[in-house]
């Protein structure tokens, strides 16, 4: 019995899905996708059908060039044979194309490999039909893994969010620093020194240089600061 015989999908299912080390992002400046290695698609037909000329095998149709403006491109037409069981298949169609000349200001610039890169392409078009790479050929499929790069153009709309307003970020409240003052008395010409409060809180001399010069006008010591705040209170002022 033959193989597709028993699952019309099981040679499909066998090579459709692409390994992220067979798979390569091209762009040519018109057009972009994802290009198989081209070993990759001949190890697969090898896996799934035999070696090459035992479990397959390909018939050049025609080789040609083709002149599209200043490009002549090579044109490759191909059948492509498997053989499932005891059973040869009919032939499977691949035709491709390759840039064989390019005619520029400098002159035509010949390529070597033009047909060979056309019967490649053939032969991906004719794998193509086998169902060998569909997932790169048919991401959107919904059994593919490949199926959550697209988006469904008929699905529902969804409304976006409406843009929300600037948020003006609040501006850092900078308390000001006081400008440090001399810590000299004025009057016995001695560094002022700290000294502990009644409160047992250490009172700096930026303090108490501070606090002499807004009671009396200028920077004093704590002895003389005392000295002339009992002058003042002698003299009926409170300070």
């Amino acid at each position: 019995m033959a193989l597709f015989d028993k699952d019309n999908m099981l040679i499909y299912e066998a090579g459709r899905s692409v390994p992220p080390e067979a798979q390569k992002a091209f762009s040519n400046g018109s057009f972009s996708g994802t290009d198989i290695n081209p070993m990759w698609r001949i190890k697969m037909l090898t896996q799934i059908f035999g070696m090459a000329g035992i479990g397959w095998y390909t018939e050049v149709l025609s080789e040609r060039a083709e002149t599209y403006g200043d490009t002549v491109m090579a044109i490759v037409d191909i059948n492509l044979y498997v053989r499932v069981g005891d059973e040869w298949s009919k032939p499977i169609f691949g035709t491709g194309g390759n840039q064989l000349v390019q005619v520029t200001k400098s002159g035509a610039k010949p390529s070597d490999e033009g047909y060979k890169k056309a019967y490649t392409d053939a032969l991906s078009i004719a794998c193509k039909a086998l169902g060998i790479g569909a997932d790169i050929w048919y991401a959107k499929d919904p059994t593919s893994k490949y199926s959550d790069r697209y988006i469904d153009i008929n699905a529902t709309p969804v409304t976006p969010a409406p843009p929300q307003p600037k948020q003006t970020p609040a501006k850092a409240v900078v308390k000001p620093v006081p400008a440090p003052v001399d810590t000299v008395c004025s009057v016995c010409k001695q560094p002022i020194s700290e000294v502990i409060g009644k409160d047992g809180q250490v009172i700096t001399a930026d303090e108490i240089a501070r606090i002499s010069l807004s009671k009396s006008g200028k920077i004093r010591c704590s002895e003389c600061f005392a000295s002339w705040r009992k002058v003042q209170r002698n003299a009926g002022v409170e300070v």
